[in-house]
């Protein structure tokens, strides 16, 4: 018997019916010892599980607190910023610095905390 390509099987599996298709998991189960539904479904967590797991933050300053011109000259050492740049983020929040590595969001986050400013990693 010649054996069949990957492809020559799924154009075979379009073709089916839906009862045929059972039919044919049914037989995969019975011959093979084989569950494909299992494996598609043991799949899918794996995946998702890598997803959620990220390994770059981004630093948000959410409020420079009451030593505002410390926050901006943390903010100018940390970023390389400008004066007036580093005021508007101070002023107005917003991203630090995105896609960090988790160990370097946390001395960042750390050092603006150290300061007086209110940050959040997200």
């Amino acid at each position: 018997m010649a054996k069949l390509k990957a492809s020559e099987i799924i154009d075979a599996i379009k073709e089916m019916s839906i009862l045929e298709v059972k039919e044919l998991v049914d037989l995969m189960k019975e011959e093979l010892g084989v569950d494909p539904s299992a494996v598609a479904v043991a799949a899918a967590p794996a995946a998702g599980a890598q997803e959620e797991e990220s390994t770059t933050k981004t630093v948000v300053l959410k409020d420079a607190g009451a030593t505002k011109i410390q926050v901006i000259k943390a903010l100018r050492e940390i970023t390389g910023l400008g004066l007036v740049d580093a005021k508007a983020l101070a002023d107005n929040g917003g991203n630090v610095k995105e896609n960090v590595s988790n160990d370097e969001a946390n001395e960042i986050k750390a050092k603006l905390e150290e300061v007086g400013a209110t940050v959040e990693l997200a």
